[in-house]
């Protein structure tokens, strides 16, 4: 027997028609290529939004059809979310920090039919046009004057975003899609060769969007002021432009200027609530308020952060707990994952617990809402007990996990049971709190037993010198592995191998301390700011550990 309920079809246009409805007034404020800060609405984001989903009908764009995004956290990528995919096309947005011919493959794989940029990303465009004769137009996000300033890059078929929009209707009928049909399409640069390409549907997209909107979720709403500092080319920004039109929350798109002034200044005059973004950003945002001696929490109105990305290190934790008087949301998904897969809030039972007893909790991965399953398996795929000790493979199962990479079909990603295998080595408690200890890839195997390369890179974090730090295993003639850890100091700072060993002492098992500790200008990172452990292991392919030496 069926229920005798209505069917209505979960697709992001119902998601744009209802902010429309029902908080049309609610705010878009952007930060432009140019500097300048733009204003609207959700009514006038939907308006535009018709617009440009008449204009690409015009250009024969059709459902299924791939839309190519090289753009920063603006209102026009906005208008394209909604757009392209509430007439039935698919967006694709792209990481302009990958290598040119990362992006070349990409939009060719993908089979982009256009490509939208916005100007910072014209020499690219100019360096990979060429390349694409099939991308049938590059349509520059910026008005008819700014477009003149790229005539002597000699891009081909190039159009400008604002002309297609003048020219089009804001009348346009969206139509009745199948809910499983694809919305948006990412490439994930976390796997070895070249990216892969996850297809989200519609209704991944709004069930994500639901959980990032309730209550141990994210918890967006409408009286909340968000900062997405998590770039829009990055899993859909973690699904805040969907979230945020959900709930007529007031969004503010910083645009590229993601330097800690930059960010400041957005968070103080917009009067930001929650902001959400990788922890390398909020570096940035502490050096600023160090070197300007500002007062954050006089200042600001910021009670939430959200960090996803990498590990949150407990320095970082305190730093927005007792300089800015927001609490830390620790947030941990995949690109695979749409991405949201945990969420760290404390239970009731942990208010009874010391402020230590507290952090210690905090600073784990987090529950899994209602739609992501978890469980960890030992190497031969027996499920592990939820006991916090035992660590094995990290797999997850639920409606906004992919089942296939895009253009890979054939291939089987899933277990008998129809878990996906994230990569991650972690535990799980019994109160089903994740603890990521590390990638597979990374973990070090010292005599038999697993270091957790995380825990001692946020241990060496907590220490006041330092700005970044990695840990990687390199050869040990004993015991197959020890930990190596790379240190980036911060600026104006110094710091000895034996003051870093010294700080760490006491504060991870004697067996885990880093056999040598050695300082670097930088680290390499990837085109989404996470540490590149493969590069470093190859840089340091050749290194030999000090006892190794006197061995």
């Amino acid at each position: 027997m069926l229920g005798l309920m209505q069917d209505q079809p979960l697709v992001v246009s119902h998601v744009l028609q209802h902010a429309e409805r029902n908080h049309p007034e609610g705010e878009i404020i952007s930060r432009t290529v140019e500097g300048t800060v733009h204003r609207t609405t959700y009514g006038g984001m939907a308006r535009r939004a018709r617009r440009l989903a008449n204009a690409l009908t015009a250009l024969h764009i059709r459902q299924g059809d791939r839309i190519g995004t090289l753009a920063w956290n603006t209102c026009r990528h906005m208008e394209l979310y909604f757009g392209v995919s509430g007439m039935g096309a698919v967006l694709h947005t792209i990481n302009p920090r990958l290598f040119p011919e990362q992006v070349e493959y990409i939009v060719k794989h993908a089979q982009d039919e256009y490509l939208f940029f916005d100007m910072t990303f014209a020499p690219l465009i100019a360096k990979v046009a060429p390349l694409l004769p099939n991308v049938k137009g590059f349509i520059a996000m910026t008005d008819r004057l700014t477009i003149m300033s790229i005539n002597d890059l000699h891009i081909p078929r190039l159009l400008c975003y604002e002309d297609l929009l003048e020219g089009a209707s804001e009348d346009f009928q969206w139509p009745e899609l199948d809910e499983r049909s694809a919305c948006s399409l990412c490439y994930t640069s976390g796997t070895t060769g070249n990216p892969k390409g996850v297809l989200y549907s519609h209704r991944s997209t709004v069930l994500h969007s639901m959980a990032m909107c309730s209550a141990d979720g994210a918890a967006l709403a409408s009286n909340d002021t968000v900062i997405v500092v998590v770039p829009m080319f990055h899993v859909n920004a973690w699904g805040l432009p969907y979230a945020g039109a959900m709930c007529g929350a007031k969004l503010v798109l910083p645009g590229p200027a993601l330097d800690g002034a930059s960010v400041y200044g957005m968070l103080k005059n917009e009067s930001v609530t929650l902001a959400l973004g990788v922890p390398t950003v909020w570096l940035m945002l502490f050096q600023h308020v160090d070197e300007l001696g500002l007062d954050p929490r006089a200042e600001l109105q910021l009670r939430r952060v959200a960090i996803g990305g990498s590990a949150v290190p407990r320095a970082m934790v305190e730093t927005f707990m007792d300089k800015f008087g927001a609490a830390v949301l620790h947030v941990w998904g995949m690109t695979e994952m749409s991405p949201l897969g945990t969420l760290c809030r404390l239970l009731p039972k942990h208010d009874l617990l010391d402020a230590e007893s507290q952090m210690q909790v905090l600073l784990k991965q987090g529950r899994a809402p209602f739609g992501v399953e978890l469980r960890i398996t030992d190497a031969d795929g027996k499920v592990l007990p939820r006991d916090g000790k035992s660590s094995g493979h990290l797999k997850v199962k639920g409606p906004w996990i992919l089942k296939h990479y895009f253009g890979a079909e054939h291939e089987q990603l899933l277990d008998g049971d129809g878990y996906f295998d994230t990569g991650d080595i972690a535990n799980i408690d019994a109160d089903g709190y994740l603890q990521i200890t590390d990638r597979a890839k990374d973990v070090i195997k010292s005599g038999g037993e697993w270091i957790s390369s995380i825990d001692l890179e946020n241990a060496a974090m907590g220490h006041a010198a330092v700005a970044e730090a990695a840990v990687i295993g390199v050869p040990h003639e004993k015991w197959q592995e020890r930990p190596l850890l790379i240190v980036v100091c911060k600026a104006g700072t110094s710091l000895s191998r034996a003051a870093m060993l010294a700080y760490l002492d006491g504060k991870v098992a004697k067996w885990w301390m880093p056999d040598d500790v050695v300082f670097v200008d930088e680290l390499p990172h990837t085109a989404t700011g996470k540490v590149q452990k493969l590069k470093l292991r190859e840089q340091f392919r050749q290194y030999r550990l000090p006892q190794t030496e006197a061995a």
